[in-house]
């Protein structure tokens, strides 16, 4: 007899987008962005990825297929370098096996270096390259939301999926994701992302969902 989260709602993403979804506190769009993610299992529906249906799908299977999301609350390991919390991601593409890691076979050697290398790509996107070997935990809160999008990114996936990705970000700093967004995207990835400044979100959505109380309430552009 509660509030139903995600309640009748069909909707699409075109490929190579930047899609927002907005509205209040409780309106579901963390609950959406699970149920994708394979977090939050559904009651009913489908969801599509690339024409396949992934509801039956693990988190992991869905990483592997091409999805990655961030979270509202951060998620990196303060203890291990920028480098290591990017190559942290890669493992989803990973065919590197748990006894050939262990013995260093020149396989598993190969696949780290491979790991390193598409690490620094992603810090470089993101302009903290230089900062590859310092611990994360010297963050300051806005970098580390960067890193958290660029260990999203070393999962090479086809859909990003970032939620409230400047939540608590000094205005100063805010800008700098919104280009990194853009930055992505222009990579060929799609983007979809909840946040609630709407600055941001008209500066850099193509399309917009709006959620309240659990239901669809319009889409269409910023416009």
């Amino acid at each position: 007899g509660g509030l139903h989260a995600v309640d009748g709602l069909s909707t699409r993403v075109e490929q190579g987008t930047i899609v927002g979804i907005i509205g209040p506190n409780g309106a579901g769009k963390t609950t959406l962005f699970n149920a994708i993610a394979g977090i939050q299992r559904l009651s009913a529906g489908t969801i599509r990825l690339a024409g396949h249906s992934i509801e039956r799908s693990r988190p992991f299977e869905r990483a592997r297929l091409g999805l990655a999301r961030t979270f509202q609350n951060l998620q990196i390991f303060p203890d291990l370098t920028l480098l290591e919390n990017v190559m942290i991601g890669c493992h989803p593409r990973s065919s590197t096996g748990f006894l050939s890691s262990m013995l260093a076979t020149p396989a598993s050697r190969a696949r780290e270096q491979q790991m390193e290398e598409t690490a620094h790509d992603k810090l470089s996107l993101l302009g903290m390259a230089d900062r590859a070997g310092e611990l994360a935990g010297n963050l300051s809160f806005g970098q580390a939301k960067l890193l958290e999008i660029a260990r999203a990114l070393a999962a090479e996936p086809t859909v990003l999926m970032l939620d409230e990705p400047i939540a608590g970000v000094p205005a100063s700093e805010q800008g700098a994701i919104g280009d990194m967004i853009k930055a992505v995207n222009a990579r060929g990835v799609t983007v979809v992302l909840v946040e609630h400044n709407m600055r941001m979100v008209m500066r850099l959505c193509d399309e917009i969902l709006v959620m309240r109380s659990g239901r669809f309430l319009a889409e269409g552009t910023p416009a």
